[in-house]
């Protein structure tokens, strides 16, 4: 109870200070203000890590101290959650997320669990075209804020990890992280396209050709937006519909072109299409695990029989002018078709200018790896130097391991213009902004479950189309706490985190019915049949 009312004191203390004017005797940035905040937050965060050491310790204690053979039966919380918080109006959770949840995230001591909470199956029919389109190219809540790093200030070190750290809801863009990896899926024809090339020379420079394309998308806009964090057990399910034609079979050119009213038309001709006119593409994507914030996502083809598998730790780092945010983890892509196995890793991510109109750079190496073929690929994703350079410069090399022979290698920028060059002596040049864009296929709000991202952030969202940051941030607010408060009840009560989708395997997450396995028990069940 303690705890709580000083929770609300804090949070009460931190409204009164951002609600000062930006001018005057007393303003909201002034310095000694910022700092009393960053004190009260560091105080906070401290008493709230201890206060967990020792619920843990309190529970090892009771459960070591018993006598052989006694049971336990946990007496329900003595304060309501949903009554949690005295100070202040109470918070009102929408019902579907009011429940307290039956789980704990991975680092809990007690045997990993499997898969309890019902997978659910998304039939591709449901889903419609979707019709967002939130550019995050609006600098007008930036300029009203006046910049993100007065705002960080009151909370931020140098090299500090900010996995905990609340940000200012008006540098968020209106999605979730798990709809971005699903954006990075935006260019279907050529992730199909990949298992047709001919050899394995041919698909490794497809995957290499596809891999680079699908960054551009990924962002919304030029302005350096950060997505919301998953809720542990959010999910975000879609889809792709690619006209058989407009993937390419040959070693041609893999790029379709269209225009934007071309693609329209493209897309509401798929409507009238049967089945054997298109490949599907699905996808889904589950927050499997809090601190530390883990994703994993899977997308599959069928008709192709090709999946890839991913799980991504994002850690993120406050670097004075720029805020870094590493990935940590690996993908994989299974082409069933040929026995080939293609891992992968990603780039980090920056957020440069935090002092004026922040942008976003990658960088890092990424290496790409196929071990049946012996082919592999080097990519560097450059950063601007100090003085002079380009932005957003990538550079790379498919080559055979074994007699150590590059065969194609690749130059330009991320976001703009790719030059590949192949062991032939032919060159092509892929313009990322003509690119066509399918769009992703979508469950209306109405047919998804509490905890899918859409449903669960709509009230955030909708509250950043309208530019209301207070009633956003209160929206925001109200899911973390419940998040923390459901948290704080598995670890009282030694409860694990079940995943949904995905199962914990060595280090990695992976999907929990994989394309690989269901044909493989296809194929079995068909040599018995034999």
């Amino acid at each position: 109870q303690m705890m709580s009312q000083a929770e609300g004191q804090q949070r009460d203390l931190i409204r009164s200070i951002e609600c000062l004017p930006v001018s005057g005797h007393l303003t909201s940035l002034d310095q000694d203000l910022l700092m009393l905040k960053a004190t009260s937050m560091a105080t906070m965060n401290c008493l709230n890590d201890c206060f967990h050491i020792l619920q843990l310790q309190h529970a090892s204690q009771q459960k070591g101290s018993l006598p052989a053979g006694t049971t336990i039966s946990w007496l329900e919380p003595k304060i309501s959650l949903a009554n949690h918080f005295k100070n202040g109006a109470a918070q009102n959770f929408p019902a579907e997320i009011n429940k307290p949840a039956s789980v704990r995230e991975e680092q809990s001591t007690a045997e990993p669990c499997q898969l309890t909470r019902e997978p659910e199956e998304i039939n591709p029919d449901e889903e419609l075209e979707d019709t967002c389109d939130d550019k995050e190219d609006d600098l007008g809540a930036v300029e009203e804020q006046r910049s993100v790093i007065l705002h960080l200030l009151s909370q931020l070190k140098l090299g500090m990890d900010l996995t905990r750290v609340v940000l200012p809801t008006f540098i968020l863009e209106k999605r979730s992280l798990l709809e971005m990896y699903a954006d990075f899926m935006s260019h279907p024809d050529l992730f199909i396209a990949i298992t047709n090339g001919t050899t394995p020379e041919e698909r490794m420079i497809r995957f290499v050709e596809y891999y680079l394309t699908s960054f551009h998308e990924g962002r919304k806009g030029a302005i350096a937006k950060k997505p919301y964090n998953p809720i542990i057990g959010e999910t975000f399910h879609c889809s792709w519909r690619m006209p058989k034609s407009d993937v390419a079979t040959d070693a041609g050119s893999n790029f379709s072109v269209h225009s934007p009213s071309e693609q329209v038309t493209l897309s509401k001709d798929l409507e009238g299409q049967t089945e054997l006119d298109y490949y599907t593409v699905k996808f889904v994507a589950e927050q499997v695990s809090h601190h530390p914030p883990v994703s994993g996502f899977y997308a599959e083809c069928v008709e192709r029989k090709m999946c890839v598998n991913a799980h991504i730790w994002t850690k993120s780092k406050f670097l004075g002018m720029s805020i870094g945010v590493t990935m940590v983890g690996e993908g994989l892509l299974s082409l069933l078709e040929h026995g080939e196995e293609y891992t992968f890793s990603l780039p980090c991510a920056y957020a440069r200018s935090i002092l004026t109109v922040p942008w976003v750079e990658l960088g890092g190496k990424v290496n790409i790896n196929c071990a049946k073929t012996g082919y592999s690929a080097s990519i560097n994703f450059h950063t601007k130097p100090f003085y002079g350079g380009k932005l957003h410069r990538v550079t790379g090399e498919v080559k055979q391991n074994t007699t150590n022979t590059v065969v194609c290698r690749v130059q330009g920028e991320w976001n703009s213009v790719l030059e590949f060059t192949y062991s032939n002596g032919e060159t092509k040049y892929v313009d990322l902004t003509k690119l066509s864009v399918t769009r992703k296929r979508v469950r209306p709000l109405e047919k998804q479950g509490p905890f899918e991202s859409r449903r669960l952030w709509q009230h955030v969202t909708e509250s950043l189309r309208d530019g209301d940051i207070d009633k956003a941030t209160e929206h925001k607010r109200a899911l973390e706490e419940q998040q923390r408060n459901e948290e704080r009840l598995r670890a009282e009560t030694e409860t694990p985190w079940c995943t949904k989708y995905f199962l914990k395997e060595g280090d990695g997450w992976v999907y929990h019915k994989p394309l690989w396995k269901t044909v493989s028990a296809a194929q079995t069940q068909q040599t018995d049949t034999n």
